[in-house]
């Protein structure tokens, strides 16, 4: 079948990493044909320029992505150096010498009209109850390392979880170039030196490499990270700045050795000054610090971070400084940035995969022909401010609910916030409730654990509950010792791994 006059003939991706090779993946796959020949596409990278490859840890919809490219759960963990991911454990971010846990999946099964919590709630003001946590099937596995794959029947506690991967990015990277290239994506080795715009609109015409090669093309994805070589370099399409919200700018990143301590969850632990990650694979541990230079300099931040490893380093600290915020258009003209040329989420929920496979999610939803559609762009940047914007609200949910009494976070404490987070605070503090503008990637069981964990305690609860004839009480005491009992059941994480996905030795 012949081609309509106005379909795209080639993509052009420039940069590679993980958000150059999942667009090139995923765009491999929705493209039918022998080498995709309807549509040529081909990805632009040198050699000479690094990637960041910070994003190790992952949330659950990676799943679905990895699931559309075709690839093998196991195989990809075995590629990767992967590990299972039930949630995000936050220690002393609420005070010094506190934890909570943000599990996959929801606090407990759902018995009632009414949320658990609201139960919970109401049962707290009359007796002690375990924290909320206790509630949360992710939490009662990863207290005690096992892991296991959830079921299907909805009347199991072992429903109720969900997961994800940490994973070597650069890794990933490397797997889904091969899956590309197999499926006819072109790879270009070469450092761009000019972007060639049409006369008349402006729109990119042409990349020209330094030896000379000139790459036309109809569409442009941008993957060249924080630079935006196409989005700002040559469109200039100007940048929303966030510090003032998220004050951390840099980061420093040191891998170590395993410990012994393989959890099946990534510790987010608070620092004077900004906060450690922690991320285990199987042939290493991923740290790193992420804080503000204003508190502290890069050389305390790196012997800080270098001092609370728990293995041996495997390499000298890494610095990366950033500006936490977006492009003020995602796509514009005939290019669409993807990854950190997109703009930066600090990795504190890890976001950042997510947020690149999202905006390829979008691109196939609002797939255009050459002649760019004004809506179907702009409909694409409402959908990705708003998404940037309510993932921007929850990590400054982090920050603002503290009682540490160090200079970053008695700012961070004190500062004024966006009108739409303080009304979501304010509802909460009143009953316990949870309200949402819709479509936010972090659902009530995210919210809720922050919360919890960093002492918006409610006022009250949910006068439905009062009114309801249920015994609340005793289906937490049941659920509670149901996740006991079967979290006990579980293979270790390390046995799962073992058994189902280990990957060679390094």
């Amino acid at each position: 079948m012949d081609l309509p006059e106005h379909a795209l003939r080639h993509i052009v991706i420039v940069g590679g990493g993980s958000a150059g090779w999942m667009a090139a993946a995923a765009l491999s796959r929705a493209i039918s044909g022998p080498a995709n020949a309807r549509c040529r596409i081909t990805l632009i990278e040198s050699d000479e320029i690094g990637t960041v490859g910070v994003g190790e840890a992952t949330i659950p919809p990676i799943r679905t992505f990895n699931q559309v490219l075709g690839l093998d759960e196991a195989e990809f963990m075995r590629r990767t150096q992967g590990s299972f991911k039930l949630g995000i454990q936050f220690v002393d971010w609420g005070r010094k010498d506190h934890s909570y846990f943000h599990p996959f999946g929801p606090h407990g099964l759902a018995f009632d009209l009414s949320p658990l919590h609201q139960h919970w709630l109401r049962a707290r003001e009359q007796q002690n109850l375990p924290p909320i946590d206790e509630y949360a099937m992710a939490w009662a596995a990863a207290r005690r390392g096992r892991f296991d794959k959830p079921v299907g029947d909805p009347r199991s506690v072992l429903s109720s979880y969900d997961y994800a991967y940490h994973f070597d990015a650069g890794l990933y990277a490397r797997y889904l170039r091969e899956v590309s290239e197999q499926r006819g994506v072109q790879r270009l080795e070469g450092k761009i030196v000019h972007t060639a715009l049409r006369e008349g609109d402006g729109f990119v015409e042409a990349v020209q490499l330094a030896d000379g090669r000139r790459v036309e093309g109809d569409l442009f994805i941008d993957c060249s990270g924080f630079r935006g070589l196409l989005i700002e370099e040559a469109l200039h399409t100007g940048y929303e700045d966030w510090t003032h919200w998220l004050p951390c700018d840099r980061a420093v990143a040191m891998p170590c050795a395993s410990s012994a301590d393989f959890t099946p969850y990534t510790r987010s632990t608070a620092r004077e000054a900004g906060w450690q990650w922690r991320i285990p694979l199987q042939h290493r541990t991923g740290n790193g610090y992420v804080y503000c230079s204003r508190f502290i300099s890069d050389e305390d931040a790196a012997r800080t971070l270098q001092a609370h490893l728990d293995g041996a380093p495997l390499a000298q600290p890494r610095l990366l400084k950033f500006t936490t915020g977006r492009r003020k258009q995602f796509w514009n003209r005939n290019v669409i940035a993807l990854g950190l040329a997109s703009g930066f989420m600090e990795p504190l929920e890890s976001t950042s995969l997510h947020l690149v496979q999202s905006g390829i999610s979008r691109l196939l939803a609002l797939f255009p022909d050459r002649r760019f559609d004004p809506l179907t762009t702009a409909e694409f940047n409402r959908i990705s401010i708003q998404e940037f914007e309510r993932i921007r609200d929850f990590l400054i949910l982090h920050y603002k609910l503290n009682t540490r009494e160090e200079a970053l976070w008695r700012y961070c404490a004190d500062m004024p916030i966006p009108d739409s987070l303080q009304y979501k605070i304010d509802h909460f503090k009143r009953s316990g409730r949870l309200v949402s503008e819709g479509n936010d990637l972090f659902g009530n069981q995210s919210w809720l654990s922050v919360h919890m964990g960093q002492f918006n305690w409610p006022e009250g609860h949910d006068p439905l509950v009062d009114l309801r004839n249920i015994d609340g009480l005793g289906m937490l005491r049941r659920q509670h010792q149901a996740m006991a009992q079967a979290a006990e059941a579980m293979p270790t994480h390390a046995e799962f791994i073992r058994r189902y996905c280990a990957a060679a030795p390094q």
